[in-house]
């Protein structure tokens, strides 16, 4: 499931959005703009699911092959598929959601045929799947480890791959470092894994929350902002600092079971990841500012926006 700092990201991107359509937003806008982007992370999440699948099912495929050939050696019959039976290639398989959002994404439609067969070739070549068919029995570890080789070390490190995923996926940059570690989480336990609940209830009252209270606050927090910018023009500001600084005003204010210093320092990691290289600093510089003016003054009461008098 998607952290609370995969939910900021995703709010800033619409946000982004927003300000980048030099345009006022038709009332529900925001939100449809934000659940599409939920949207296409589910669906690059799916997609880089079914591809280690089909890494691992080209060996039945290779088999079958090899031993169709019109003179076939003694290695083409016995080329080793037990990969094709990983224990989690099957509970993934058989996990309805998984089957339910590949089908609603088309995913099958997707993936380039020659560069599942290029990490098959690579996958067999390597010690660690040498390792892994030599062993007699099959434990989870193993079985999950092997899946996860063919993704941390075969699929993301590889130029080819990522080129093509770039293609189809214009917000892979954006979401690169989420789906890697969700990734990990979900071989841990992908049976269990709900693709169409990739955001829980609570993650999605929070990103809604806090994207609605972003837009409805804006000129209140441009207010607190701009009296602490100095010699800065606020126009002058990064567009994505100013966003940051706005979402971290809301959080500072409206969000009660947030503390504080957790929310400024995920919007500090933000600016550094998202904007540039000056920003954390700033970032940081303006909400630390701000946080202790509204302490001084009383301010933070953690009132929701909707019932907040600020």
């Amino acid at each position: 499931m998607l952290s609370r700092r995969n939910i900021r990201v995703k709010v800033m991107q619409t946000l982004y959005s927003i300000e980048s359509m030099n345009k006022e937003t038709r009332p529900g806008e925001p939100l449809q703009i934000l659940r599409k982007k939920l949207e296409n992370t589910q669906q690059l999440f799916t997609f880089l699911v079914y591809y280690i699948l089909e890494v691992a099912r080209y060996a039945e495929k290779d088999a079958l092959q090899k031993s169709q050939k019109y003179l076939p050696t003694e290695s083409d019959l016995k080329v080793n598929t037990k990969i094709a039976g990983n224990q989690l290639v099957w509970e993934i398989d058989d996990n309805k959601s998984f089957q339910q959002s590949a089908e609603k994404f088309k995913i099958k439609y997707m993936v380039n045929d020659e560069l599942i067969r290029k990490s098959y070739f690579n996958l067999i070549k390597s010690p660690e799947y040498k390792e892994y068919i030599v062993a007699q029995s099959r434990d989870k570890k193993s079985e999950k480890n092997i899946l996860e080789f063919i993704f941390s070390d075969l699929m993301i490190p590889d130029e080819y791959f990522l080129s093509d995923v770039e293609e189809k996926f214009i917000h892979w940059d954006d979401d690169a470092e989420m789906v890697i570690l969700l990734m990990n989480k979900f071989l841990q336990k992908p049976a269990a894994f709900n693709f169409d609940e990739m955001v829980g209830e609570e993650k999605m009252k929070f990103a809604v929350d806090l994207l609605n209270a972003a837009i409805e606050k804006d000129q209140y927090c441009l207010e607190l902002i701009k009296p602490k910018l100095k010699n800065w023009d606020s126009e002058r500001i990064a567009l994505l600092d100013m966003i940051l600084i706005k979402m971290g005003i809301c959080e500072l204010l409206y969000f009660e079971t947030i503390p504080t210093k957790v929310t400024i320092n995920e919007y500090i990691d933000l600016a550094k990841e998202y904007s540039t290289e000056q920003s954390g600093h700033f970032v940081n510089g303006i909400l630390d500012n701000l946080h202790k003016e509204m302490l001084s003054q009383n301010k933070i009461h953690k009132t929701n926006y909707k019932n907040s008098t600020l």
